[in-house]
C-alpha cells in the first residue's frame, strides 16, 4: 500500500478502505506521507466526495492520531455543546452556567478566534485574571466543584486534524462535508464528552451558506457521534445576522450577563433552545416541558448567574465583574445611523464580525494582539422599522481603523421598504431518531 495508490483510487472515484485511511492519517500526523501528497489527496475528497463509512473511518482515525480525554474521574454525565461559529455567538459561555445550575456537568475544551469570527477563549480573557491555561486536574476540580469549566485546548487533541485543516484552508478544500465531519466530530470525540448538542450555523455569517448545506452536514456528524457511541443532537440555526445584540470581546461577556438577568433577545432565545435540547438529550429531564421549566427558574433565581460569577473566580478571575459589568473598560463610543427610513430587510453578518477585526477586536493571524474593548451593539435587526438619523448600531473603538468600519458597518445592514418575514432562529433539530423541523 502506497500513498499513490490511495491518491489514484480517490482520484478515480472509488472507496477507499478502513485499513487505507489509517495509513495515510496515521501517515501523514507522523511525516511519512507529505504536504504535497497530502494536499492531492484532499482535493480528490473534496471534488469525489466520501461514503458515510469512509467519512465515519476518516473520523475515527483522526480521533486516534492523538491523546483521548478521559471524563470518567468525574462520575456523572458531562456535555458538551460546538457551534460551527457565527458573529455574536457566545452561546457556550451563557449556556454553560445554566447546566451547571440545573445539575448537569460542562466540561468544555475551547479554542481562540482567527478571522472575523470570535474565540471562547479571548471572550473569556477578557474578564481581569481569568485563566484559561489549568492544568487537567485543575479544570476536573473546578467541574467538580462548580459544574461547569472552560479551558483552551491544551491537550494533544486530533492532531491529525490540526496538520489537515492548515492544509486545507491554503489548497481550496475547505468546503467538503466529509472533511468538515472529520474536522469536526474528532476533536468532539476526543474531549471526551458523553453528550453533544451541535450547533449548526447557516446564512451570510456561517461556514455553510444555506440551511440545506447545514442539514447535510448536521445529519452526517450526527450519525458519526451515534456510531461512536455518543448521544448527539444537532440543532440548524439562522446567522444571517449577529447572534448577541453583542458583538466583541468585554462586549460578548457583557451580552451574556444580560441574558442570564433576564433580557429576551436573539442569544436568549437561541440559548433557551439549546439547553432545553441538553437537558432532555443527557436524561436530566424527562420531557421538553421539565427542561423549559428548569431553565426558565435558572434565569429567574439568578442561579445562572450566580453560577458565571462562581466559575470566574474559580478560575481565578475577578467575579465582581459578572455581578458589576459597569467595571469593564470599553473603548470610545460612536454611532452608526440610518441615511434612510423602512425596514431592516437583511445584514451581511461576517461583515460586521470584519468590522470587529478591523477595530483590533480579532486577529487575523495568532500572533496579533486582540483589544478585548473594541466591539459593535447593535440596536436592529432584521424586521426593525427605523427611521433616518436612528441608531443602527454603536461602536466601541480607540481610534483604529473607525472610519473604515462605519463604513462597513453601514454597508453591512440593508434598509428597504418593505418588512421581512419574521426569522427563525431555529430551522430543524436532528437526531438518531430523523429530523424535526420547526
Amino acid at each position: 500500500m502506497t500513498i499513490l495508490d490511495i491518491i489514484e483510487k480517490k482520484r478515480t472515484k472509488q472507496e477507499l478502505t478502513t485499513e487505507e485511511i489509517n495509513f495515510f492519517v496515521q501517515g501523514f500526523t507522523e511525516g511519512s506521507v507529505r504536504d504535497y501528497q497530502m494536499s492531492s489527496l484532499l482535493m480528490a475528497i473534496c471534488l469525489n466526495g466520501m461514503t458515510d463509512r469512509e467519512t465515519f473511518d476518516l473520523t475515527n482515525a483522526m480521533l486516534h492520531s492523538g491523546d483521548i480525554v478521559d471524563m470518567s474521574e468525574l462520575d456523572k454525565i458531562v456535555c458538551d455543546k460546538h457551534s460551527t461559529g457565527g458573529i455574536g455567538d457566545s452561546t457556550t459561555l451563557a449556556l454553560a452556567p445554566i447546566l451547571a445550575w440545573c445539575g448537569v456537568y460542562v466540561a468544555k475544551m475551547s479554542g481562540r478566534g482567527l478571522g472575523f469570527t470570535g474565540g471562547t477563549i479571548d471572550k473569556l480573557e477578557s474578564i481581569p485574571g481569568f485563566d484559561t491555561s489549568l492544568s487537567e486536574q485543575e479544570f476536573f476540580d473546578v467541574v467538580k466543584k462548580v459544574g461547569c469549566c472552560v479551558i483552551g485546548q491544551t491537550a494533544n487533541l486530533a492532531p491529525a486534524d490540526k496538520k489537515m485543516y492548515a492544509l486545507r484552508d491554503v489548497t481550496g478544500t475547505v468546503q467538503s462535508i466529509p472533511l468538515i465531519c472529520g474536522s469536526i466530530m474528532s476533536k468532539k470525540l476526543a474531549s471526551g464528552s458523553d453528550v453533544i448538542l451541535l450547533d449548526v450555523k447557516y446564512g451570510s455569517g456561517a461556514f455553510m451558506s444555506t440551511k440545506e448545506e447545514a442539514l447535510e452536514l448536521a445529519k452526517k456528524m450526527v450519525e458519526i457521534g451515534t456510531r461512536a457511541g455518543k448521544k448527539v443532537g444537532a440543532l440548524i440555526t439562522d446567522m444571517q445576522q449577529p447572534l448577541s445584540d453583542h458583538v466583541g470581546n468585554a462586549l460578548e461577556i457583557i451580552g451574556i450577563i444580560d441574558v442570564l438577568d433576564g433580557k429576551q433577545n436573539r442569544l436568549y432565545h437561541e440559548l433557551k433552545e439549546v439547553a432545553v435540547r441538553l437537558l432532555v438529550l443527557s436524561g436530566k429531564c424527562k420531557t421538553r416541558e421539565d427542561a423549559v421549566c428548569a431553565f426558565d427558574y435558572a434565569i429567574e433565581s439568578e442561579g445562572a448567574l450566580n453560577k458565571f460569577a462562581e466559575m470566574v473566580k474559580a478560575q481565578h478571575g475577578d467575579s465582581s465583574y459578572i455581578l458589576h459589568p459597569e467595571k469593564f473598560q470599553l473603548g470610545q463610543t460612536h454611532k452608526v445611523l440610518a441615511q434612510s427610513s423602512g425596514y431592516v430587510t437583511g445584514m451581511n453578518a461576517a461583515d460586521i464580525g470584519r468590522a470587529v477585526t478591523l477595530l483590533g477586536g480579532g486577529r487575523m493571524t495568532k500572533e496579533d494582539v486582540i483589544d478585548f474593548s473594541v466591539g459593535v451593539v447593535m440596536s436592529v435587526e432584521i424586521g426593525s422599522k427605523v427611521e433616518k438619523g436612528d441608531t443602527l448600531c454603536t461602536i466601541y473603538h480607540n481610534d483604529k481603523n473607525l472610519a473604515t468600519a462605519e463604513q462597513m458597518l453601514q454597508n453591512a445592514i440593508f434598509i428597504g421598504d418593505t418588512q421581512p418575514e419574521p426569522h427563525k432562529i431555529a430551522y430543524a433539530f436532528v437526531s438518531k431518531d430523523g429530523v424535526e423541523l420547526y
